[in-house]
């Protein structure tokens, strides 16, 4: 186990375990575990929160604030799927807990960053011309950045601010 940990990291080894569920095989892919692309679930998470952490960085270096957003101008389709998905996060950490199953956890873990890809993908998050909308996807993203690393802290996985 040691030598594995020490070849793809603490974090792939614990994400890789966790996501599987207990009565299944496990087929523990190293070439996946160290690549750095999306097919990799522990690296297609982290990036989701370093991807935000740097749009809040971002954010702040241009003036944007989050503390007065409007809420209710998050109306798109992305928008509202993003909301809806970090909405489940207590029923899913409940669950998973009930059911002693915590690859719940990895599972909601990539749907959330993939719901957040898909958004920043469809959608301009600092946009200076619209400052209102720009502060509430902020709030949005800041949600999401909160969720994403309490879920992975759950299942004991760092949340990198940079990547």
């Amino acid at each position: 186990m040691r030598e594995l940990v020490e070849e793809v990291g603490l974090d792939a080894v614990r994400y890789f375990f966790v996501k599987t569920a207990g009565d299944s095989h496990m087929d523990f892919d190293l070439d996946l575990a160290v690549s750095q692309s999306n097919e990799n679930p522990v690296y297609y998470a982290q990036y989701a929160h370093a991807r935000i952490s740097s749009i809040l960085r971002s954010a702040t270096e241009q003036g944007f604030a989050t503390s007065t957003a409007n809420l209710s101008l998050l109306t798109a389709e992305k928008e509202i799927d993003l909301l809806k998905k970090i909405g489940d996060f207590p029923k899913v950490v409940a669950d998973a807990a009930k059911h002693r199953t915590p690859h719940r956890i990895a599972n909601y873990i990539q749907e959330t960053a993939a719901a957040f890809h898909s958004f920043y993908n469809a959608e301009k998050v600092l946009d200076a011309s619209n400052k209102e909308l720009t502060e509430a996807r902020l709030a949005l993203i800041t949600a999401v950045r909160t969720t994403i690393a309490n879920a992975l802290r759950l299942i004991g996985v760092s949340a990198p601010e940079k990547m």
